[in-house]
C-alpha cells in the first residue's frame, strides 16, 4: 500500500504539473491570440487601418450614436457568434477624437422581446424620462426589438454608457400592424421642448412625438423619393444654408434596400421645412438626391449632442453581398466619420456636402507636393509612390482631355481608377479589375456621379485604405464609396489622362498612419 501511495502521489504530481503547464501554456496563447491583441488582430488581409472595424464577427448598422461627457459613443448592429448576420445586438466602441476606438463589452444582447435592431441613443440630461433616480439625467438608448413582431424599446445607463438596464415596460411603442416597422431616430425638438422619433415603416417615414421617451403620440409620414425597396435608418437634423444661422433648413435621409443608385442598398435625402409635426420637402416629390453614388454607404446615422458639428457615418457594405465579402475573422466595417453642410450650388439649389471630418489629419504623414504642371498621357508622376494607406487632395483645370484621374491600388494585374470624364460632367470609381471580386455576381463595376466644374475647376480629396476608397468631389458635392479587395502587394499610384493634357494646379499626397497599430 505504502509502494501504491507513492506511486499515485506520483502520477498526481504527473498530472498536476502537465495541468499547470496547460494553464500556462492556454494563458499564452489567450493573451497572444488575436481577441486579447489588437495590434496582432489588425494586420489581416484585407483589414482596414484607418476606418473602424470589429476585432472580429460580424458587424452592419451604426446605432446609438451619441457624444456624452467627452466621448464619441458608436454602438453598432453585432453578431458576438460569427461573422454572418445573426443573434443582433449592440456592439460598443468610444473614442475621443472620432479617429482612434477603444472596443468596449456588448451592450445590448437579445431577450424575450427578440433580437436588438437599430436604433438611437440621446442624452436625457433634464431626466425628462424619469428613469435616472439618483442622478440629474443620462443616456437613454432606443431600439428596435425584433421579434414575432418588431416593436420599439428603451434601456438607460447610469455609468456613461458602459452597461444599460432595459426599461421594465418594454416596448414602449407596440407593432401597429406593420412588418417592417424599425430603426428609431430619436432627436430634441428644442421649440416646443419634446422628442421627436421617426421610424422607417415599409415604404414610408412615420414621426411621433413625446415628452418623456416613454409614451409615443404618432403625428405624421413622409412617403416621397425613391420607393425601389423597402425604408429603413431614418435621419432628421436642421442646418444653416451657407453657414447663416438665420437661414436654415431641414434634412430627412432614409435608405432603402433595394433600389438604390448604383444597386442594391443606399440612401437618399431631401430638403425642406420641419414644423415640430410634420416635414414638408422643398422639392418635387420624385426628385431624388442620392447621398452617396457608390455601392458601399448605407444605414447613416448622425451623432447626437455635437452642438454646432453634424456628424455622421456609415456601414461600409452592401447587402447584395454583404455575407460574401472575403474578411476574417472580421465582416464589415465603418465608412469615415463625415461633417455635413448645405451649400447652395448654382443651377442645382441646397445641397448637402460631405467632408471627412477635420480630426483625421491628425494620421497623416509628411506630405508630398505638386503645383502647377502640365499633365500629358504617358507620363506619371507618382511613379515612385507604393502605399496602401493614402490621402489624395488635387484641384484640376480642365484642358482638353475626355478624362483623367487616380489609378490607384494599381499591381500587376488589378487597378482601381478614380476618374473625371469631362465629355459627360462625370465622376466615377471603377472597380472592375480592382482585385477579388468573384464572390458576388454583383460586386464588380462601375459607379458614377454627376459633378459640373466650378470655374472650369474639378477638386478631388481621396481616401484609400486597405479594402476601401472614398471620394468627395468638389468639396464634399457628391461622394462615392467602394468597397475593394486588391492583394497586399498593389500599392502603385498614378496619375492618368486620356485624349489630351489637363492642368494639375495643385496635388498633395499623404501616406495615413494605422489607427490600431503604435
Amino acid at each position: 500500500m505504502k509502494s501504491l501511495k507513492i506511486g499515485n502521489t506520483f502520477i498526481f504530481m504527473i498530472i498536476l504539473a502537465i495541468f499547470i503547464t496547460a494553464i500556462s501554456m492556454n494563458a499564452l496563447i489567450v493573451s497572444a491570440s488575436p481577441e486579447n491583441d489588437s495590434v496582432g488582430l489588425y494586420l489581416e488581409k484585407y483589414r482596414p487601418q484607418f476606418h473602424f472595424s470589429p476585432e472580429r464577427n460580424w458587424m452592419n448598422d451604426p446605432n446609438g450614436l451619441v457624444f456624452y461627457n467627452g466621448k464619441y459613443h458608436m454602438f453598432y448592429q453585432y453578431n458576438p457568434y460569427g461573422n454572418k448576420w445573426g443573434n443582433m445586438s449592440w456592439g460598443h466602441a468610444i473614442s475621443k477624437d472620432l479617429v482612434h476606438w477603444e472596443h468596449l463589452p456588448v451592450a445590448l444582447r437579445p431577450d424575450k422581446l427578440g433580437m436588438i435592431f437599430s436604433g438611437s441613443a440621446v442624452v436625457d440630461k433634464h431626466n425628462t424620462s424619469g428613469l435616472f433616480k439618483e442622478k440629474p439625467g443620462g443616456l437613454v438608448a432606443i431600439y428596435t426589438s425584433a421579434g414575432e413582431t418588431q416593436q420599439q424599446s428603451l434601456a438607460y445607463s447610469t455609468d456613461d454608457g458602459v452597461t444599460w438596464t432595459k426599461y421594465e415596460g418594454n416596448p414602449v411603442i407596440p407593432n401597429p400592424g406593420i412588418e417592417d416597422f424599425r430603426d428609431p431616430k430619436v432627436i430634441w425638438y428644442e421649440k416646443e421642448k419634446k422628442w421627436v422619433m421617426l421610424l422607417a415603416a415599409g415604404d414610408h417615414v412615420r414621426l411621433y412625438s413625446s415628452k418623456n421617451l416613454i409614451d409615443w403620440e404618432y403625428m405624421s409620414k413622409f412617403d416621397e423619393g425613391a420607393h425601389g425597396g423597402v425604408w429603413e435608418c431614418p435621419e432628421l437634423f436642421e442646418l444653416p444654408v451657407n453657414g447663416d444661422p438665420n437661414n436654415t433648413k431641414w434634412v430627412l435621409q432614409v435608405d432603402l434596400n433595394p433600389g438604390a443608385v448604383a444597386g442594391g442598398s443606399g440612401g437618399q435625402y431631401f430638403i425642406g421645412e420641419f414644423d415640430g409635426k410634420t416635414f414638408i420637402n422643398d422639392n418635387p416629390p420624385d426628385e431624388i438626391r442620392w447621398v452617396d453614388y457608390g455601392k458601399d454607404f448605407y444605414a447613416t446615422q448622425t451623432w447626437f449632442n455635437t452642438n454646432n458639428r453634424k456628424i455622421w457615418i456609415g456601414w461600409m457594405n452592401n447587402w447584395e453581398y454583404a455575407e460574401f465579402i472575403p474578411t476574417h475573422p472580421w465582416r464589415g466595417a465603418m465608412s469615415l466619420p463625415r461633417e455635413l453642410t448645405l451649400k447652395t450650388i448654382p443651377g442645382e439649389g441646397i445641397k448637402l456636402i460631405q467632408d471627412p471630418v477635420i480630426e483625421l489629419q491628425a494620421i497623416r504623414q509628411r506630405p508630398n507636393e505638386w503645383k502647377d504642371q502640365r499633365i500629358i498621357p504617358g507620363q506619371n508622376i507618382l511613379s515612385d509612390m507604393n502605399s496602401n494607406t493614402i490621402e489624395i487632395r488635387a484641384e484640376f483645370e480642365i484642358g482638353s482631355a475626355t478624362e483623367f484621374g487616380f489609378k490607384v491600388r494599381k499591381g500587376k494585374s488589378e487597378e482601381t481608377i478614380i476618374g473625371y470624364n469631362t465629355d459627360r460632367n462625370q465622376l466615377f470609381v471603377d472597380r472592375t479589375n480592382s482585385g477579388e471580386d468573384q464572390f458576388h455576381e454583383q460586386f464588380a463595376g462601375k459607379h458614377t456621379a454627376p459633378l459640373h466644374p466650378v470655374d472650369n475647376r474639378i477638386k478631388l480629396h481621396i481616401f484609400v485604405d486597405h479594402s476601401s476608397v472614398e471620394v468627395f468631389g468638389n468639396t464634399g458635392e457628391r461622394v462615392i464609396t467602394d468597397r475593394i479587395f486588391p492583394e497586399p502587394s498593389s500599392k502603385g499610384v498614378e496619375l492618368y489622362v486620356e485624349n489630351g493634357d489637363v492642368q494639375l494646379l495643385s496635388l498633395t499626397v499623404n501616406e495615413l498612419d494605422s489607427i490600431w497599430q503604435k
